[in-house]
């Protein structure tokens, strides 16, 4: 079997529930949501069971991407306070492969799929980065070491500070910065890929296993890279093990993920987020760093 169809090794499988409380109040005039706040189902992570409930009791509308699997949910709320909460349960089973069989994919072979993730986006800006990307990573070996270097060089040199950066912030920002919050890590590091033709995009969720000292839980940003024959999983900001990842939303950047899309005179509170993982060998493992590469997509598809 050649490179660029990479054996997997062994499963872990993870069970991790989580659970999002998001208040609003709405002005004088009934206002619009688009959500994007339940988890995804993949060939590998399974939703064992969901809540969903929204106070004042209002029926919302479903609809799931057929390409990305990403689920919107909408809805319509009259003036005054309305609560939204939502939790779910759900089993990972990464697909695992040895880093050094990832090989990265040519332009000639490479599918729709990643192709359409390979462009510059609105927050990744990957075409203003191809002198940079091509002087600090094109003379590295073309494979998974170099995402990985990629993710090593946004982590050392770009520092999280919550509060540094707002729903403006790009990639040549943070590159400029140097500060920032998990979807600006996420956008670096995606630009920078895109810049040396590695097809990357961006996915929120839930994580687990963040230290404490970060502050209280919420959503966060993370990179999927197309390498061999599927999307990989990375985190560079490094503070939580991939392994420890629920995902939500697949897209270009944070623009086409964005867990709650508001139309209307709205005020919001901060998002309350709790996860916890269960600790129950041999079926499931706690989420822990692991030498493998990690994949919850399917094959060249979400």
């Amino acid at each position: 079997m050649s490179a660029t169809q990479p054996i997997a090794t062994a499963r872990s499988v993870v069970r991790l529930s989580y659970s999002i409380e998001l208040k609003y109040e709405i002005a004088e005039q009934p206002a619009d949501f688009v959500f994007n706040v339940h988890a995804a189902r993949t060939p590998s992570q399974t939703i064992v069971v969901e809540t969903l409930s929204v106070e004042p009791r209002i029926e919302p509308s479903m609809h799931t991407d057929p390409v990305l699997g990403n689920r919107y949910m909408r809805l319509r709320a009259g003036p005054g306070p309305m609560v939204m909460r939502y939790g779910a349960t759900v089993d990972i089973d990464h697909h695992r492969t040895s880093p050094g069989l990832l090989e990265e994919c040519p332009i000639a072979r490479m599918p729709a799929e990643a192709l359409a993730f390979i462009y510059p986006s609105r927050y990744c800006q990957s075409d203003r980065l191809r002198r940079f990307a091509a002087r600090e990573f094109g003379h590295l070996r073309p494979g998974y070491w170099r995402v990985q270097a990629i993710a090593d060089w946004v982590r050392l040199r770009v520092v999280f500070m919550p509060g540094a950066s707002n729903s403006s912030s790009s990639a040549m920002d943070t590159l400029v910065e140097q500060v920032g919050v998990c979807r600006d890590f996420a956008h670096l590091m995606i630009a920078l890929c895109r810049a040396v033709n590695i097809p990357a995009r961006f996915v929120t969720g839930i994580d687990y296993g963040a230290s404490a000292t970060l502050g209280l839980p919420d959503f966060h940003a993370y990179v999927e890279v197309f390498l061999g024959d599927r999307w990989y999983s990375f985190d560079p900001t490094g503070i939580t093990p991939p392994m420890g990842l629920v995902r939500i939303g697949t897209g270009r950047d944070a623009a086409d993920v964005s867990f709650a899309t508001l139309f209307g005179a709205v005020t919001s509170q901060a998002p309350i987020v709790s996860v916890s993982a269960l600790d129950d060998p041999p079926n499931f493992h706690l989420p822990h760093h692991s030498t493998e590469s990690l994949s919850t997509s399917g094959l060249t598809i979400a």
